[in-house]
């Protein structure tokens, strides 16, 4: 089974079912990751701001097709990253990106300065708990309500340090940790329900274009058509039949 999403430039292809496990703990570090997954295209952008393709092997993952070597000799979670580096595995999408600048050579993407490293751990457990649960949970209602919040808390934010767009001021792992998560949202957002999240909010507004000039980043975008159709028939489907089976246990 192939995956309904693709990303926009070239990469090795995707191991699935039918794919041999490459020689693990050989002294190769590889990040296994997937193309389609926002946690995933995390550590993937890591490593490409840190000039790491020559050190750090991608090893793409189907994840519609799973190889069964995966959940039973690299991660047991089965999911998407994991990075094998001198003999261990680290999984954890915010584990891993947080591994890869604590341990190999590049531009840091995390500050030294205890304010700026305290809001950056309150913003990245954010990314991957209330803002996500609530955006996503917003899609069975009314987004332009119910979202509201927490992008006007992204804006806010952003007001904070003056020294550049992004959320510490510079480009930081705060930053890579949710623009995969707008990245599929925004589309979405947009044409199903006519919500500019950008709207009102000059600063999130300029935030999203910057990051769209980051190579790293732009290397790894997927097609945002087929983001829009993925995230409808994932999440909006999924919203409607819940809809309809609580109006059915309702007239009971």
């Amino acid at each position: 089974m192939g995956s309904p999403l693709s990303f926009e430039g070239n990469g090795p292809a995707s191991l699935d079912a039918t794919s041999n496990p490459p020689a693990m703990f050989d002294g190769t570090t590889r990040l296994y990751m997937s193309y389609v997954s926002p946690y995933a295209q995390r550590a993937w952008i890591t490593r490409n701001y840190k000039g790491l393709q020559e050190k750090i092997e991608l090893v793409p993952i189907n994840l519609f097709n799973k190889p069964s070597w995966y959940k039973e000799r690299v991660n047991p979670a089965s999911m998407v990253p994991a990075l094998e580096h001198n003999g261990k595995v680290i999984t954890e999408s915010l584990d891993v990106i947080k591994y890869i600048d604590g341990n190999f050579d590049g531009p840091s993407l995390y500050p030294k300065d205890p304010e700026k490293r305290e809001l950056g751990e309150y913003l990245m457990k954010y990314s991957n708990t209330t803002f996500i649960n609530i955006v996503i949970g917003s899609f069975r209602g009314n987004p332009a309500k119910e979202s509201t919040p927490v992008f006007d808390h992204l804006e806010n934010v952003l007001h904070k340090f003056n020294e550049g767009p992004f959320f510490l001021g510079k480009l930081s792992l705060v930053d890579i940790a949710f623009i995969t998560v707008i990245e599929r949202v925004q589309p979405l957002l947009e044409d199903a329900f006519k919500y500019d999240i950008t709207l009102g909010r000059p600063k999130l507004a300029t935030w999203i274009k910057e990051m769209n000039k980051i190579d790293a980043y732009s290397q790894t975008k997927v097609n945002r058509q087929q983001v829009i159709k993925y995230m409808k028939s994932r999440y909006m489907l999924r919203a409607s039949k819940s809809i309809l089976y609580q109006n059915q246990v309702s007239k009971l």
